[in-house]
């Protein structure tokens, strides 16, 4: 059952994948859904705001949170690139988010990390929260920085942060890598419900996965968050194996968490 937990609810990087898929979903969650991205994408409906903002513009970001009781924070470049973008939507924009919440007093955000985070682990490893970050590329490194700059603000300012380590979250896993990875959009919606519900959410780094039986990474200090993924990958494994060849275990992008990302670049600006 999902709780209608606050009044109004910001969700940015609405236009993203993801935040198409939570569009509806999180409507379950508020009395009012505000919207945000970069750039237009439709009109509101019902009990819905759209106020688009740039991350890296500190007047936008601060009019985008006035008013709101919580963010479902997903917006800015989500994919490995060159830096430059990358600073000013994920690390000044994050900067400017947490500003905005400070000023407002917004108490509790939910976080998009990524499992990218920690994507130089290897495969045949089983990490928890307490591992130290090794991200792989510029996009990993920007959501290591926002794990950090949540804490800090929660820790002077008490602002709440659950960072959301997401693994791999589309309608179907597409690889094998995603086997292990894969979050349906339910369980997102249902680790979200939980990270906005949970009487006492703290600082906390949760691995956004559903209940695979193939996993790298262990939950266990996310126990308070009250989560339970209900759906798993396991259901499309054979049609997994059957379009894809046996891994390359000589192959980076095998050997590593990371997969892909751990191979992408050197990029220039």
């Amino acid at each position: 059952m999902t709780i209608q937990s606050h009044d109004k609810l910001l969700l940015t990087g609405a236009a993203g994948g993801l935040g198409k898929a939570l569009r509806e979903r999180l409507k379950a969650n508020c009395k009012v859904l505000r919207l945000s991205d970069i750039q237009a994408f439709g009109e509101a409906g019902p009990a819905e705001e759209i106020m688009l903002a740039d991350l890296a513009d500190a007047a936008a970001v601060d009019a985008m949170v006035r008013g709101v009781d919580a963010i479902v924070h997903l917006g800015g470049v989500s994919v490995e690139g060159p830096f430059h973008p990358i600073l000013q939507a994920n690390i000044l924009g994050m900067y400017n988010l947490y500003e905005a919440a400070r000023k407002h007093g917004v108490r509790r955000v939910v976080f998009a990390s990524s499992n990218h985070v920690t994507g130089f682990y290897r495969q045949g490893e089983t990490i928890n929260a307490s591992h130290p970050p090794r991200p792989d590329g510029f996009y990993g490194l920007s959501k290591a920085f926002g794990e950090d700059l949540s804490r800090f603000y929660f820790d002077r300012y008490g602002i709440e942060t659950a960072c959301v380590r997401i693994g791999s979250s589309f309608p179907e896993p597409r690889d094998r890598r995603m086997l292990a990875t894969w979050l349906s959009y339910d369980d997102l919606h249902r680790l979200i419900t939980a990270c906005l519900t949970t009487p006492v959410l703290s600082h906390s780094i949760i691995f956004g996965m559903s209940n695979n039986a193939v996993t790298w990474w262990d939950n266990s200090q996310a126990n308070h968050v009250g989560f339970k993924a209900q759906d798993s990958s396991d259901v499309f494994r054979e049609a997994v194996y059957a379009r894809t060849s046996a891994p390359d275990l000589s192959d980076p992008a095998v050997q590593f968490q990371g997969g892909g990302f751990v191979k992408a670049g050197p990029f220039s600006d």
